[in-house]
């Protein structure tokens, strides 16, 4: 799933969102915070994140349903939480796949169109 220590940017968002939706958020997330390693996704909607990764450079981790509902993100949006499972799939995501003991380096940033948002975690350093 995760990789310890990583910096992991993770992405929700609707289906009228488009590459342009996520790069926003990306941006938004990104201010101030060291580069990401790697961006996470739910594994059913890996193919706009997969996209932003492949220009990036970066791999893409797919996260689960199962670790979406495990993993515990700060944010609580009703619409996330009744689709999903989760407060914030974006927070959710970045969480899963940043690993083991894993922390959030920002909450979600919301795109100005409001179809994606993204935030950062870092994964746990022995």
């Amino acid at each position: 799933m995760g990789v310890s220590g990583m910096i992991v940017a993770g992405f929700g968002f609707n289906t009228a969102a488009d590459a342009a939706a996520l790069r926003a958020a990306l941006a938004a997330a990104q201010q101030g915070l060291p580069p990401v390693e790697a961006l996470a996704a739910p594994d059913d909607k890996q193919g706009l994140p997969g996209e932003i990764a492949a220009l990036l450079g970066l791999p893409l981790i797919t996260v689960d349903p199962a670790a979406l509902t495990a993993a515990s993100p700060a944010t609580r949006s009703p619409v996330s939480l009744a689709v999903r499972g989760t407060g914030s799939v974006a927070e959710a995501a970045a969480l899963a796949a940043a690993g083991q003991g894993a922390r959030l380096l920002t909450l979600r940033h919301i795109s100005p169109c409001r179809r994606a948002t993204c935030a950062i975690a870092q994964g746990f350093r022995p």
